[in-house]
């Protein structure tokens, strides 16, 4: 059989389980990392609201149900707060899109961040580059196989898991009640959640939102 396969020009396919990755090879000329430093390391910083985000998609697996929920946020790296986000069942081009507009819809006059992402073929499309191009934000993407270029996003997932999914029995629990429930914990982010910032040479607990209006940044 190996034989018959090999003269036939043909080669066995393995199922292969692991983080899920929509990485689809060099679909198109991708775009040019822009939060590469010189020395080979980035800058996940930003000095005000709206001036660079990160984008990535994670997946959670529930244990009755055989679906997977994915997650596309699209984090501002000014103080990680998820300005645009979107659930689903389907790691396609509709949730990444969804998640992208939601976030532009918070931009404000002359507003134009540096959108990072990896390379996947979600971000490669002609509906995220359209997104893009109406809204001027300036399209960054990874260097090939270095999950470390968007580490800023992994960071967020790490956060997330640890405080929402793991350690957590879902037992019973179906794609439609977690979708609404990682909502709603999505929502809570910026407006519940107390976080730690450096301000003045000491650290100090807020929420993101209420942080932005201390410091005169939101209404």
């Amino acid at each position: 059989m190996r034989r018959l396969m090999r003269g036939l020009g043909l080669r066995v396919c393995y199922a292969r389980r692991g983080r899920y990755s929509s990485y689809a090879g060099e679909i198109d000329a991708p775009a040019p990392n822009l939060l590469l430093r010189a020395d080979g390391t980035h800058d996940f910083s930003a000095g005000r609201p709206n001036e660079a985000w990160v984008s990535d998609v994670t997946e959670f697996r529930l244990p009755d149900d055989g679906r997977k929920v994915y997650l596309s946020p699209v984090v501002d790296l000014f103080d990680g707060k998820p300005v645009g986000w979107a659930v689903g069942t389907s790691p396609d081009a509709r949730l990444t899109e969804s998640s992208l507009e939601m976030a532009c819809a918070t931009l404000g006059e002359g507003e134009a961040p540096v959108a990072h992402t990896d390379r996947g073929c979600h971000y490669r499309w002609p509906g995220w580059k359209a997104i893009c191009g109406r809204h001027g934000l300036a399209r960054s993407m990874s260097r090939k196989g270095t999950s470390p270029d968007n580490a800023a996003c992994e960071g967020f997932f790490g956060n997330l898991k640890n405080e929402f999914f793991h350690g957590r029995d879902w037992s019973g629990w179906t794609a439609e009640a977690f979708m609404e429930l990682l909502d709603g914990w999505m929502a809570a982010y910026s407006t519940v959640r107390l976080k730690a910032f450096r301000e003045g040479g000491r650290t100090v607990y807020d929420t993101i939102d209420n942080r932005r209006r201390r410091l005169g940044l939101a209404a």
